[in-house]
């Protein structure tokens, strides 16, 4: 149950970084179509650092709920810190937009 609070405390705080920002709409979730959605209504280059970090801080987020009734492996430990280490990324990049 730590490693879904744990993830679910990570998204969270990915969503408030974002929308930190001053956005003609806020990122709702971590799904690829409401990214999507995001990009294309707020007119922001899908290629661009922002939304790159925001999908792989999502895609390894996603591996990691499908590994959460697996005992916690090196893998698992090694993803988390790179979701903390993208959620910083988001973090500096949303400070200079």
């Amino acid at each position: 149950m730590i490693e879904f609070n744990n993830r679910i405390d990570a998204q969270r705080v990915i969503l408030n970084l974002v929308n930190r920002g001053i956005w003609k709409e806020e990122l709702y979730g971590l799904s690829s179509g409401a990214i999507d959605r995001w990009v294309r209504v707020n007119g922001i280059d899908p290629a661009a650092d922002l939304p790159r970090a925001i999908r792989e801080s999502a895609d390894k987020l996603f591996f990691l709920a499908n590994k959460s009734q697996e005992q916690v492996t090196d893998e698992y430990r090694l993803l988390s810190v790179e979701v903390l280490e993208l959620t910083q990324r988001i973090a500096r990049i949303i400070d200079i937009v």
